[in-house]
Formats: structure tokens, C-alpha cells, sequence
């Protein structure tokens, strides 16, 4: 027997989940960038809107005569755009597509006060504060849930909390990889959970009330309606994260040996709050206390100023500008931190706090014009309303109506998100079809919200595809010289594989055992 024969005998087989994330790694980098795949996306609506067109697909409209935008027939016809009327319709609406896409400003401008309480230092020192004044008991646990809360702040999580993490578990003599994963596990994992309205809600929003009005042009989703679910989550996730770590990875990582590490690790100290950081959250505190209070006012009384006519909260003024709100809430804080520790002396520091954070906006930007076009491409096709009719008739057919239903719904936004990594360009794609699809069914735009936020946030630490995935694997090298990706996956899997049962089964729970809305004034089913 040959040598070469005995090593590929002896050379032990892969794990069977370690071969299908290789194989996921192999597919996902075949995809193109995103924004290229919008593109294309688009090429491929036009020419299948042409086949369709040709061939007069049609599908019987299920909304009651005289309904608005019910054609005098009782059919859904596709609409093809591969002609003279198509063009001009692109043509026309290039601009108007893209300034009129309803994620695009909203996040701009939670994006803005997001930025001066960021570039001020206070979002960096609060979470400092949290993280390193939790006692060893509590450690791991907060580290989760400052990642969790994190979130808020876009990229802070990962460029701050994470590296943060794996210093601190160090310094206690615990394993520096079990405080990133930790970490990891609550900026990305449980991405969607939050106990603030942050910059993510009105993104996945506007993409869903652009979805919803295909089946009803008069259907609003705000920023708000998935909040009281991803508020729970928040403390769901944060225990879970906890528990993976302290029972399932960080025994699996074992005691760590500072001789693995790619550098000197002796100067690896935690940067303690100085007296003035401290003043600084102290005031921006109050600040938070005043802000809130005001807000409080124009609400909570009975003749809240901000009320609806009716004097209710759901409708209300209050709730269709929670993005100002928003604004505000992080931008004042901001202004109060910075100005104590003298990051924020003038007009000027805020100005250029607000200007970087739209610069580094640039590819977002760029994305969304892709994806607007895409978008109302889709719409004007009625590709949308066909295939939501189709697959609704297809549900109903099998028995597939209920909780189950929801369960394949997440596996398969999970599946999805192992490939495309953004959270809006994927809802941007998958929204116009399972919204209107699962409204038909008999579910609210805001329930379906919620469940694609599960399956799309509990992939995302085990996917390469993810855009900070390789700042992790840069991150978790200095602590082990030769670590690869397969092994930064593996000790991950635990986690998303836990957060993928455990918050699915919460969601069933909140939704099909106690009926609860999944945020203010939010609907569980939808009645035409």
C-alpha cells in the first residue's frame, strides 16, 4: 500500500456539520456583492415579466369586488415591462424610486442623533461601565446583554464591545474566545433584540409596508411594531447567551495558555472610566431622564399633546415620529457626554460627528438605490401578488396554516441569511413575496416581521458572510496564533443553533398559546 493511500485512510472525516458549513462557505462566496445582485435582480424582472407577460399569467384576485385596485376581471395579470411602456415607467420613476424608499431617510435620520451620542464617546464609556462594573457572577451575562443593547449603536458592538469582551474574560483568567463569543453572540445573534427602538426597526419597517401595500395600499407599518416581543427577547436572549457560553463553550475551548496568542498579551488591561467619563454618563443620564420625561408629557396623559384625535396612542402623532424621537433621544445625551469630557466644545464637533456617520452611510446609500428599483420593479410586475396568491392557495392545499408554518418560515430566513448578510438587503428581496403570501394566509404584516427578525439575526454569527465576520476572526487570531474560520463557526454554532429553538419557541408561545401583540398597537392576524 502506498504512503499516500495510508494518509488519506488515516486522515480522519470531517464532522457532517463542518463539511455543510464548508460547503455553505463555498456557495455564499460565489454570490456576488450585494448590490450587484440587486442589479441583476432587476435584469431578471424584466425578462421574466416579459415571458410572463407573453404567456398572459394570471391568477384569481382574492380581495372582495369593488376593492381598490381590483381589476374589472377578478384577475391578478402580470404586468410586463419588457416593452415601450415599460421603459418609460423605469425611466420616470428612476428618481422617485429611490428618494421615496421608505427605509432610506428614516434611517438617515436616526442615524444622525445615533452619531453624536457615538462620536461624543458615550455609547463606547457606557458600555465600558456596564461591562467592566458587573461582578464575576454576573459577567457573562452582561457582557450578552450590553451586546444585545449595543446594537442601537450599528457598528459600536463589534468594533468596541467585541474586542472588550475577550480583554476582559482574560484579565479574570477565564478564556479570552468564550468572552468574544459571548460578545459575538449578543451584537450579531441576537441582532433584532432591543430594549430601544433603534436604527434597524425602521429599516425592516418600511420594507414590510411596502410589502403589505401590495395586498393593501393603505396598510402602515411603523418602527414601533415589534417592539414590546424584541424588548422580552432582549433578557430571553441575554440568558440563553449566558448559559451556551458558561455550560456548552467555554468547557469545550478548555483553560486558555498564553502561549497560543499572536503577541504579547501582558499589556492586555482594561481601560478603566476616568473621574470625568463617569461625571460625563452621569449628566448625559439626566439628560436621558429629562428627555424621556418630556416625552412622557406629550403621551402618557390622557390630553397628551401628541395623542391621536381620539386621544388614543396607536395612530398617534407620538408613534408615526418615533424616528425624530429617536433623534433626539440619542443626539441630547450625546451633546451633554461630550461636552463634559470636552469631545463636543462646539456646534462645529457636532456638526462633523453628524457628517461622518452619513460618510460611512456611502455603501448603504448605494445599496438602497439597487434595491428601491428592485423593489418597485417587483411591485409594478405584480410578480408579488401572484406568487403570494399562488403560495398562499399552495399553504392552505397542504394544511400548512399554522405555527408550522412560522417554523419553516424562520428555518428558511435562516438559511437565506447564511448568504446574503445584510438584513434589509435580504428583506428586500424576501419581504415582497412571504408578506403579502402570509396575509393572505391570515397573518399581520407585524407577526411576519417578527419571525423573519429571528431566523435573520440567529445565522448571523456563524456565516462568513456576515460584513464583520472578518473583523471577529482578526480579533479572536490574536488570543490563538492559528485559529481558522472553521473554528470560529464551530464555537459559535452552539449559540445560533440554541437562539434558533429557544426564540422560536418564545415566539410560538407569544403569539399562538397567549395571543399578545408583538408591539403597540401591532396586529396578530390580518383581516381585510
Amino acid at each position: 500500500m502506498s504512503s499516500s493511500a495510508s494518509i488519506k485512510q488515516n486522515t480522519p472525516k470531517k464532522p457532517w456539520f463542518t463539511r455543510f458549513l464548508d460547503t455553505v462557505e463555498y456557495l455564499g462566496n460565489l454570490l456576488p456583492h450585494p448590490i450587484t445582485l440587486f442589479a441583476i435582480f432587476c435584469l431578471a424582472i424584466l425578462v421574466f415579466s416579459g415571458i410572463a407577460g407573453y404567456f398572459e399569467v394570471s391568477v384569481m384576485d382574492p380581495r372582495p369586488e369593488g376593492a381598490k385596485g381590483r381589476a374589472a376581471d377578478g384577475m391578478i395579470h402580470v404586468v410586463s415591462l419588457l416593452n415601450a411602456d415599460g421603459l418609460a415607467l423605469i425611466v420616470t420613476n428612476l428618481v422617485k424610486n429611490f428618494v421615496g424608499f421608505a427605509p432610506l431617510g428614516t434611517v438617515l435620520v436616526a442615524m444622525l442623533g445615533v452619531a453624536i451620542a457615538e462620536h461624543s464617546g458615550l455609547l463606547s464609556a457606557a458600555m465600558r461601565g456596564m461591562v467592566m462594573g458587573a461582578s464575576k457572577r454576573m459577567v457573562t451575562v452582561t457582557v450578552v446583554f450590553a451586546g444585545i443593547i449595543s446594537n442601537t449603536a450599528s457598528e459600536l458592538g463589534y468594533v468596541v464591545l467585541i474586542p472588550l469582551a475577550a480583554m476582559l474574560f482574560h484579565s479574570l483568567g477565564r478564556h479570552p474566545l468564550a468572552g468574544l463569543a459571548a460578545a459575538f453572540a449578543g451584537v450579531s445573534g441576537g441582532y433584532s433584540a432591543n430594549l430601544l427602538i433603534g436604527t434597524v426597526d425602521p429599516l425592516l419597517s418600511g420594507i414590510t409596508e411596502t410589502a403589505a401595500q401590495m395586498i393593501d395600499p393603505s396598510y402602515t407599518v411603523g418602527p414601533e411594531v415589534n417592539w414590546y416581543f424584541m424588548f422580552v427577547s432582549t433578557f430571553f436572549i441575554a440568558g440563553m447567551g449566558a448559559f451556551v457560553t458558561e455550560k456548552i463553550v467555554e468547557p469545550k475551548l478548555g483553560k486558555y495558555n498564553d502561549e497560543d496568542a499572536a503577541e504579547d498579551l501582558s499589556q492586555d488591561k482594561m481601560g478603566k472610566l476616568s473621574g470625568v467619563e463617569k461625571k460625563g454618563l452621569k449628566l448625559a443620564g439626566i439628560a436621558i431622564v429629562v428627555v424621556s420625561a418630556l416625552l412622557a408629557w406629550t403621551i402618557v396623559p390622557a390630553d397628551g399633546i401628541l395623542r391621536s384625535d381620539a386621544g388614543t396612542v396607536a395612530g398617534s402623532p407620538f408613534l408615526k415620529s418615533i424616528v425624530a424621537f429617536i433623534f433626539v433621544f440619542f443626539a441630547i445625551p450625546g451633546f451633554v457626554y461630550g461636552k463634559v469630557v470636552g469631545t463636543m466644545k462646539t456646534d462645529r464637533d457636532v456638526i462633523d460627528a453628524m457628517a461622518k456617520s452619513m460618510s460611512s452611510m456611502g455603501m448603504y446609500i448605494v445599496l438602497v438605490f439597487f434595491a428601491a428599483q428592485f423593489v418597485a420593479f417587483f411591485k409594478w410586475t405584480n410578480f408579488g401578488q401572484v406568487f403570494a396568491v399562488a403560495g398562499a392557495d399552495f399553504l392552505q392545499s397542504i394544511g400548512l396554516t399554522g405555527p408550522m408554518l412560522f417554523f419553516a418560515f424562520i428555518l428558511m430566513c435562516g438559511f437565506i441569511n447564511l448568504m446574503i448578510g445584510s438584513a434589509s438587503a435580504q428583506w428586500a428581496v424576501t419581504a415582497p413575496i412571504f408578506v403579502p403570501m402570509l396575509m393572505l394566509v391570515g397573518y399581520a404584516p407585524e407577526t411576519i416581521q417578527a419571525a423573519y427578525r429571528i431566523g435573520d439575526s440567529t445565522t448571523n454569527i456563524i456565516t462568513p458572510m456576515m460584513s464583520y465576520f472578518g473583523l471577529i476572526l482578526a480579533v479572536a487570531t490574536r488570543y490563538m496564533k492559528n485559529l481558522g474560520i472553521g473554528t470560529l463557526i464551530a464555537t459559535m454554532l452552539p449559540y445560533s443553533l440554541c437562539f434558533l429553538v429557544g426564540w422560536s419557541v418564545l415566539f410560538y408561545l407569544w403569539v399562538f398559546v397567549f395571543g399578545l401583540p408583538v408591539g403597540p398597537g401591532a396586529a396578530t392576524y390580518y383581516t381585510p
